[in-house]
């Protein structure tokens, strides 16, 4: 098979870079291969499938006829399992090639999980269709009910909440101090943390799991978890959230750099000319933190896909003012973060918040030189669009950041010619 554009996985930086490339090519081949056998869904909507709150065509990113409507060739079910940039070549895991003029590589991240005596494929991920299906599987023949999760990331407390609603019994397992550590700060963890408690969902911190042991007649059956202080769990079903990794192996016998993730610049072009990289597998520049991360959001991901198809295609544009970004809701409290959740230890940074301890609001910002370099905002994300758009701006809030943390702050608030620039762009 030959193609000229050949895409290396079917997520939102996949479908980005679809659109993007026949936006400027509407007749040359295009073929997207993923190792999942299924249309490109959203992962983000797994938990509310599990719960039945959604059917499995409301998954999609896409119509049906997406890759039809697009000529596009997709190579579903299929494993990339080397690349050969010097021959414009990359081999499936049946040995099949397929010949391209340009690559994009959108293949995502891969969970990470730890070493843990007698663990075999004996756990879930909560991170693909395919697991909670299993997962359904499990509950429904009526003997899964002690459920425990291993990481209090934002996987871990969807899986969590998830599964609560569905009457399972949840012990979450965190090696940290607090859950939900890379998305927020102290005092918002602790009031999810309570929160948890209140729905009974046990959370157990600053342990791990050390060892599985399985039925006697069924060594693939978990029946207890041994935490890392010996103390045992029932388990009937476990799940291992403990982060998420650039899915990258298929890439380490070829000459593209690669750190954590593949090394773009903001082009979303690697090393190589006639490759480009983008979404949860690449790094690109976070304009917060003034370095290349992987960047592990849909917004990121999908954006980045525009643009390598873009320039590919013979255009000329620029990932700018990417950084983390969560929003989330759990048992209907929302919140949302971005940037810096904590102020670092080097000197000029400037905390600033407000907490309003009986309706459960809190804001909190993080500037620097009167730019915005950090936000949490809980229960109150109605005008967190205002406040994003200052902090990618980079504009100085100087004169009016105290009015920024109350919770009626809209655009009137901002001086004129704050207004009108962001209104009108000048």
């Amino acid at each position: 098979m030959n193609v000229k554009y050949l895409i290396i996985g079917n997520s939102a930086a996949g479908i980005g870079a679809i659109e993007s490339i026949r936006k400027n090519d509407a007749d040359s081949s295009i073929a997207v291969i993923s190792d999942e056998n299924m249309y490109a869904y959203s992962r983000a909507l797994i938990p509310y499938y599990l719960q039945g709150k959604i059917e499995k065509d409301q998954l999609y990113l896409r119509d049906e006829d997406f890759y039809k409507k697009n000529d596009i060739s997709p190579i579903f079910g299929k494993k990339v399992v080397n690349i050969k940039p010097n021959n414009n070549k990359i081999t499936l895991k049946d040995s099949s090639e397929i010949e391209y003029e340009y690559l994009i590589i959108a293949s995502g991240g891969k969970p990470f999980i730890p070493t843990i005596k007698g663990l075999n494929d004996n756990f879930y991920s909560f991170t693909s269709f395919k697991d909670v299906e299993n997962i359904k599987k499990e509950i429904s023949t009526g003997n899964t009910k002690e459920i425990v999760i291993l990481g209090a990331g934002l996987i871990g407390l969807l899986a969590a909440e998830s599964l609560k609603s569905l009457n399972m019994n949840i012990t979450v397992i965190e090696l940290a101090d607090r859950i939900l550590i890379n998305v927020l700060d102290p005092l918002t963890s602790n009031i999810y943390e309570q929160l948890m408690k209140e729905h009974d969902i046990q959370i157990v911190k600053g342990h791990t799991i050390s060892e599985i042991r399985t039925a006697v007649d069924n060594n693939e059956k978990i029946r207890k978890v041994i935490l890392d202080n010996n103390d045992e769990l029932d388990c009937d079903l476990l799940i291992i959230a403990t982060g998420v990794r650039p899915r990258v192996q298929f890439l380490k016998n070829t000459n593209i750099e690669i750190n954590r993730g593949i090394i773009v610049n903001p082009r979303m072009q690697t090393n190589v000319a006639n490759i480009y990289a983008c979404g949860d597998c690449a790094e690109v520049y976070d304009f917060i933190h003034n370095q290349n991360k992987i960047t592990p959001i849909w917004p990121a991901a999908y954006i980045g896909g525009l643009i390598a198809g873009s320039n590919l295609t013979g255009q000329n544009t620029k990932l700018e003012c990417i950084t983390n970004m969560n929003s989330m809701k759990f048992f209907g409290l929302p919140v949302m973060s971005a940037g810096l959740i904590e102020v670092p230890e080097e000197n000029g940074y400037q905390e600033l918040m407000k907490y309003d301890q009986k309706n459960i609001h809190y804001k909190k910002l993080i500037l620097k030189d009167g730019t915005i370099k950090g936000l949490i905002s809980l229960n109150q994300i109605e005008n967190t669009g205002i406040i994003l758009n200052l902090m990618r701006n980079r504009i100085d809030v100087s004169e009016f950041k105290d009015r920024i943390l109350e919770s009626d702050f809209d655009l009137i608030d901002l001086p004129r010619y704050i207004r009108k620039e962001m209104l009108t762009g000048g």
